[in-house]
């Protein structure tokens, strides 16, 4: 076979070729990205409870067994959109009936929230649930 056609300068010529040809592709997409996105501020709707509510699910480290937005441990249910499927009055009963007991189920711990956490909380579940994820993630129950 004859290398004659592969020349230095046919290789230097494809490399910055396709060096340029990737950046344009490159700059097209993230214009093509921003132009998308949704022109929301999460900082509405933002009130003392909620960055409250936000305060407990960190230290009380929910993350380590929930999902909330898909991103978390896979252990226990997604929680981004919990308020949205079951309501604060049922969100509030199930924290302060853990643990069930229930034979073969995972069980979350007693975290012995008070009231006001509660309140809280739930503020911090119904903001996440009215964060615009364009159907992230797939699954709605969780």
């Amino acid at each position: 076979m004859d290398n004659a056609f592969f020349t230095k300068s046919v290789a230097r010529n494809i490399f910055f070729g396709g060096s340029v040809f990737f950046f344009l592709l490159f700059l097209v997409l993230t214009f093509d990205t921003t132009r998308k996105l949704p022109k929301t501020d999460f900082r509405e709707n933002l009130t003392p409870a909620v960055v409250s509510g936000k305060h407990i699910w960190e230290t009380n480290n929910c993350i380590g067994c929930h999902t909330l937005l898909g991103e978390g441990a896979y252990f226990a249910p997604e929680l981004g959109n919990v308020y949205t499927r079951r309501g604060e009055a049922f969100i509030k009963v199930w924290m302060k009936a853990m643990p069930t007991d229930a034979p073969g189920r995972r069980q979350m711990p007693q975290f012995n929230l008070t009231e006001q956490q509660l309140d809280d909380l739930v503020a911090f579940l119904k903001w996440t649930s009215e964060i615009d994820t364009q159907g992230w993630p797939p699954n709605i129950e969780g």
